[in-house]
């Protein structure tokens, strides 16, 4: 059986910024397991910009993007396998994969990085009435299509659900000469950031209508049209606000999904509201050695974000392979408890004995609010008090934590994140 120090599954921005830090942090025994025939993960089909702003200080695709850190983990010397499908991970972190040239096969690893990604929600999530015509899309799939293999999965679209795949798509679309007709979204809020509104449907004159869903679908063989109708408070559809609109597509953006069925079964313990791991301080789940980073953890807004906590991570498991993390022993779990707004934090518990220096928590909220602050006490103390113009749960958030700040309360057992008025 082959040994390394950590082994990444997901070879995306996640594991790849988390496998050069933790090559630049002194483990030379790494290795990258990913199912796709390339590195990158999604990126690769994400060829519009607004990716490195933060990470790299200019506007980059995807793709380029996500060729930096390749040439990164190839330069430092990252071994990789490619076309490589995991299929199990045992407590004692043995992982079982395979692929063509080595069939089924064993690594045994010091330390996991869990990096697998998120994918989307499906139809048949959705309980939509009508027959199953094709035409009907997950905008995921409908990106790879015209990005990557070259066709056009319809004219006339009609787009559910306003995440940022979707409103991407619906530009996208436009560009390529369809009709883009409507977005519609069940929430009365959008799920995508503000300026992909502003940039991918209002620049193009195409409606978003909130607190609407698709209620039927009419066709048989391919989709003629569907009817979308206004929603009470309680998501069920109004009678008399039904509209037919006339389609050959209709393109799903209704959420994504931590991929997370291998983290289940080897006995990761979830958070039920992001569907990911939960984590402590240093992105370690409640199995030693075994740490998860990006869209697997918790589904983010922007790549940069999603590197920045990965190279965290990989930073972590460089540390803990090397018996360093249990330097400073002692010290005791306190609790991130999220109320009144705040829907969840990453991570969700920290032990100040092995904290950083500085800990960024990442939290996104459950409706928008205006003219807001985002509170954060320990125990009963109010520490942080930022005023916001506006939240809102398509945008992630985050607040900065110092190990200097928590040392003063050397009784402290809860943390709280909340939205206040004032």
């Amino acid at each position: 059986m082959e040994k390394y120090d950590i082994v990444i599954i997901g070879g995306g921005p996640a594991g790849l910024a988390a496998a050069v830090c933790a090559r630049n942090n002194g483990i030379d025994s790494i290795l990258v397991l990913e199912r796709d025939k390339e590195l990158g993960g999604i990126l690769n089909q994400c060829i519009h910009n607004g990716f490195g702003l933060h990470t790299f200080k200019e506007e980059l695709t995807g793709p380029e993007y996500a060729h930096r850190f390749i040439s990164q983990a190839e330069e430092l010397g990252i071994a990789y396998k490619l076309n490589t499908m995991v299929m199990d991970i045992s407590h004692d972190k043995v992982v079982t994969a395979m692929n063509r040239e080595d069939g089924l096969f064993e690594i045994e690893a010091k330390a996991v990085i869990l990096a697998m990604g998120c994918r989307e929600r499906a139809r048949g999530a959705l309980n939509i009435p009508g027959f199953r015509p094709a035409g009907i899309y997950s905008a995921g799939t409908a990106q790879r299509l015209v990005n990557m293999e070259g066709y056009m999965p319809g004219r006339e679209v009609v787009i559910l659900g306003s995440g940022d795949i979707g409103l991407i798509m619906a530009r996208r679309m436009t560009l390529e000469g369809a009709k883009v007709k409507v977005v519609a979204e069940l929430m009365p809020y959008s799920g995508g950031l503000k300026r992909n509104i502003v940039q991918c449907l209002d620049d193009y004159g195409i409606p978003l209508k909130l607190s609407h869903t698709v209620v039927d679908i009419k066709g048989k063989e391919r989709v003629e049209g569907v009817t979308i109708a206004e929603v009470d408070t309680k998501g069920k559809p109004v009678p008399g606000t039904e509209e037919f609109y006339a389609c050959d597509t209709l393109l799903l953006s209704v959420g994504l999904i931590p991929e997370n069925e291998l983290s289940g079964k080897m006995g990761v313990e979830m958070n039920p509201v992001t569907s990911g791991p939960k984590v402590n301080e240093s992105l370690e789940t409640n199995i030693e050695g075994v740490f998860a980073c990006g869209n697997v953890l918790h589904v983010h807004d922007l790549v940069d974000f999603v590197s920045e906590e990965a190279a965290a991570a990989g930073k972590n498991a460089a540390l803990y392979v090397k018996g360093e993390d249990t330097e400073t022993p002692g010290g005791r779990e306190i609790i991130l408890h999220p109320t009144e707004g705040v829907r969840y934090t990453v991570p969700g518990t920290i032990n100040v004995a092995r904290m950083r220096e500085t800990l960024t928590v990442r939290f996104r909220v459950g409706g928008v609010y205006k003219n807001c602050y985002v509170s954060v006490y320990l125990d009963e103390e109010r520490v942080i008090h930022k005023r916001r113009q506006v939240v809102a749960p398509g945008e992630m958030e985050e607040v900065k934590l110092t190990k200097e700040q928590l040392l003063q309360y050397p009784d402290l057992k809860t943390i709280t994140f909340k939205i206040e008025d004032e």
